[in-house]
C-alpha cells in the first residue's frame, strides 16, 4: 500500500505529535509499505510579520498548497493520504485536492483543533467551551491568544472551515485517539461512521518484567500552565519528605523552578533513552492536565515500562488509567486529592507492583506497534471502502 503522510509542524518544540508521525512512518515502512512524509514547518514564521501574515491568509485556504497536492497526486497516486494537521501552511484546501482526485483521506485528531480556534479548550487556565457549536467570534472577544490579529486568525481559519464542511466532507475517516475524543467529534456533528479511535503507539518495545519499586514520584512533558504543573508543585510542597523530579521545558520552566519546594528537582528536556531511564527509577508517574488531555504518550511509554501512573480525571487519561488497576484517577486542579492518591500508593510498594504489572500488560497489548498497525490498516481500507461508497465497519 502506498500511504503520503501530511504533516505541518507547529512553532513549539514540545509535544508527542511529530513522535507518533515518526512512529505512524515507521510501522508502515518495517511491514513493508510505501510511505512519503510531504511536511512544512511554521518554524519558518517565527521572527517574521510579513510571513505571520502571510500564512493568516494562507491558513484559512492556501491555492498553493492545494494545486501542490494536485499536481503530485497525478504523477504519483498514492492508495490514502493520512493527514496529521494541516494548518497553517497547509490550509484545508489539501483535502479538498485529495477528494477531487478521489484519493481517500484518514486524518489523526492530534488535538482539540476542529472543536477549538486555540486547539485547547482553555481560557486563563480553565476548561472552555464558549467556541463550540459555531460561536468562534468568542475567541475574538476574548482575545484568547493574547493578541487581537492571531485570535481574529485562528477564529476565522476555525469558523470557515466550519461553515464550507471542509473537514467534515473532505475526509473519509478521521481517527480519535480515545473514545472521550470520538464524542468530542461526535459533537461537533460529525458522523459516527466517519470515526475510528486508534490509540497512539508506545515507543517502549521491549520491558523489564521485574523492576525496583522506585525512588522519586516523576513527572515529564512541557512546563505549561495546562499540564497542571502548579498542581503538582502544590502537592509536592504538602510531602516534603518524597523527592519529585521533573522532566521537561517549556514557557513556564523559569518561574516553575524559582517556586517549587525544596524537594523537587528539575531535570529538562531528555532524550528518550534518558527519559526511558528516568521512567524506569521512578515509583509513581503524575499526569496532573487541566485541560482535556488527548490521549497522553508518557502515559503508556511509563505503563509499558512497569510505573503505575496517577492522572487527573479528564480528557482522555481516564480511558488511558484504569483507576485502581494500572493506576490512579485524582480530581483535575485538586492538589490535596492529589497528596492523597500519591501518598497512598508511595506508601504500598506490593500496590505500585501490582499495578505496574497491570499497566505493562495493556501498554503492550493494546498500545503496542503492532497494534497500531493493524488499526491503521484497517482504517486505511475502510477509508478506501468509504471513498467507493460502500459500508464500512470502523474500529471503536
Amino acid at each position: 500500500m502506498k500511504v503520503y503522510q501530511i504533516y505541518n509542524e507547529q512553532r513549539s518544540r514540545f509535544g508527542g505529535e511529530p513522535a507518533v508521525v515518526n512512529a505512524t512512518i515507521g510501522v508502515l515502512a518495517e511491514a513493508g509499505h510505501d510511505t512519503h512524509l510531504i511536511m512544512k514547518s511554521s518554524r519558518v514564521l517565527e521572527n517574521s510579520l510579513i510571513k505571520r501574515m502571510c500564512a493568516f491568509w494562507g491558513g484559512v485556504y492556501n491555492i498553493r498548497s492545494y494545486h501542490e497536492i494536485r499536481r503530485l497526486l497525478e504523477v504519483d497516486r498514492p492508495d490514502v493520504v493520512h493527514v496529521h494537521s494541516v494548518s497553517p501552511m497547509f490550509s484545508p484546501s489539501v483535502l479538498v485536492a485529495c477528494r477531487r482526485a478521489g484519493v481517500p483521506v484518514v486524518m489523526t485528531v492530534h488535538t482539540h483543533n476542529l472543536t477549538c480556534p486555540t486547539w485547547y479548550h482553555l481560557y486563563k487556565g480553565r476548561i472552555c467551551e464558549d467556541c463550540t457549536g459555531g460561536r468562534e467570534y468568542h475567541c475574538v472577544l476574548k482575545n484568547c491568544r493574547g493578541n487581537f490579529p492571531e485570535s481574529l486568525a485562528y477564529a476565522l481559519r476555525s469558523s470557515v472551515a466550519r461553515r464550507f464542511r471542509w473537514f467534515h466532507d473532505n475526509v473519509s475517516v478521521l481517527i480519535a485517539l480515545t473514545p472521550f475524543g470520538r464524542r468530542r467529534l461526535l459533537q461537533a456533528g460529525f458522523a459516527e461512521d466517519q470515526i475510528a479511535v486508534v490509540p497512539n503507539p508506545t515507543a517502549v518495545t521491549q520491558a523489564h518484567t521485574i523492576r525496583p519499586v522506585g525512588e522519586y514520584v516523576a513527572f515529564a512533558g512541557r512546563i505549561s500552565r495546562e499540564k497542571g504543573v502548579d498542581v503538582l508543585l502544590a502537592a509536592a510542597a504538602r510531602m516534603p519528605d518524597i523527592p519529585f523530579k521533573v522532566a521537561g521545558d517549556g514557557p513556564i520552566l523559569p518561574e516553575m523552578t524559582t517556586r517549587a519546594p525544596h524537594n523537587v528537582e528539575f531535570l529538562g528536556r531528555l532524550t528518550f533513552d534518558d527519559l526511558i531511564a528516568f521512567y524506569s527509577k521512578a515509583r509513581i508517574l503524575v499526569v496532573p492536565s487541566l485541560w482535556y488531555e488527548p490521549f497522553g504518550m508518557i502515559v503508556v511509554d511509563a505503563m509499558a515500562l512497569g510505573v503505575p501512573v496517577i492522572a487527573s480525571r479528564i480528557g482522555g487519561l481516564p480511558d488511558v488509567v484504569d483507576d485502581g488497576v494500572t493506576g490512579a484517577l485524582f480530581e483535575p486542579g485538586n492538589s490535596r486529592d492529589l497528596v492523597c492518591k500519591i501518598r497512598d500508593l508511595w506508601e504500598d510498594s506490593n500496590g505500585c507492583e501490582r499495578m505496574g504489572g497491570a499497566g505493562r500488560e495493556k501498554a503492550l497489548t493494546q498500545y503496542s506497534p503492532e497494534a497500531y498497525l493493524r488499526s491503521l490498516l484497517a482504517v486505511y481500507n475502510a477509508a478506501i471502502l468509504r471513498t467507493q461508497k460502500d459500508a464500512v465497519t470502523l474500529p471503536n
